[in-house]
């Protein structure tokens, strides 16, 4: 295999692993493996890895983008001999990560308006915030098709993750009507030819805040971490800035920092091991770690 990616590479220049799969039919991890033990070869990561839960990891940290995704989306592998040329194609593709990643946060603001207009009459302004979370405020979004959880219909890579605070005294009408606005945005996005988009939203109270920064149970963590993620897009910058205060009064952001130490020791711990294994003994269970993980629980 090393062979036929090293002809492959002299004719055709620096590939992500998603490109070089076009060409050369094998296991994704065996492909992996080839790339990052083979010293004719290189692989430039771009972009950042983030936290992220899961609840098959011992202490539920690790990291994000998997191992595979990673490799296949927002790595460059080129040959050692020509480090040039892989500099130059993981700008390009960080480039076009970044250019994803604000066009997909533009479309989000654009739901955002699109609710607010539709609730014109009704709306609540200083009552409601609106926090984009996800790979999209990593700058770190991407357009590979995959399938929508619901429908299986293919969407355009990332989703928009959507987080919605209203303050406590917000009617149960009011959110009724919001709730329903932003599913009919959300319909309108997955069905549209020209956006093809999945959006992933939780409409919740302040009161329902003040639970989750307790950090104690999985869902709890999750929601404390896209929260913290998060970055405020419409709505009131006053709520928005309460939920950062619980959870910092909290002590939340010091217990993700840390989760993070945790996931960046484990993502080695696990490379290392996969790189030295022999692709055909690994079992499920290890070989889990190399695939993605979705944390969908807070929009279920």
């Amino acid at each position: 295999m090393e062979e036929e990616i090293l002809n492959l590479l002299s004719t055709r220049g620096p590939l992500t692993g998603s490109e070089i799969k076009k060409f050369i039919n094998g296991d994704n991890l065996l492909l992996w493996q080839t790339c990052k033990i083979s010293s004719h070869l290189q692989v430039k990561s771009v972009g950042v890895r983030y936290l992220r839960f899961d609840r098959q990891v011992n202490g539920f940290a690790r990291l994000s983008p998997s191992i595979l995704r990673e490799f296949l989306t927002y790595s460059v592998v080129g040959l050692a001999k020509k480090p040039k040329l892989i500099e130059k194609r993981g700008e390009e593709i960080f480039s076009h990560i970044v250019e994803v990643s604000r066009s997909k946060m533009e479309l989000a603001r654009n739901l955002v308006e699109a609710v607010e207009a539709k609730l014109e009459e009704t709306w609540r302004p200083g009552q409601v915030c609106f926090i984009l979370a996800g790979d999209i405020v990593y700058d770190m979004a991407h357009d590979v098709p995959r399938p929508e959880r619901s429908t299986g219909k293919l969407v355009r890579g990332s989703d928009i993750d959507l987080v919605v605070i209203l303050n406590d005294d917000v009617p149960d009408d009011f959110i009724r009507r919001l709730d329903n606005a932003i599913y009919q945005e959300k319909y309108k996005f997955l069905k549209s030819p020209s956006m093809n988009e999945e959006v992933d939203y939780v409409v919740k109270k302040l009161e329902r805040v003040r639970e989750q920064v307790r950090f104690d149970t999985f869902k709890n963590m999750v929601a404390c971490k896209i929260l913290q993620e998060g970055k405020l897009i419409g709505g009131s910058d006053r709520l928005y800035h309460e939920v950062i205060r619980l959870l910092k009064e909290n002590g939340v952001i010091e217990k993700l920092e840390r989760l993070q130490e945790s996931a960046i020791a484990f993502r080695k711990q696990e490379e290392e091991f996969l790189i030295r294994s022999d692709a055909k003994i690994i079992n499920q269970e290890d070989l889990y770690f190399f695939y993605p993980a979705e944390e969908s629980e807070e929009f279920e």
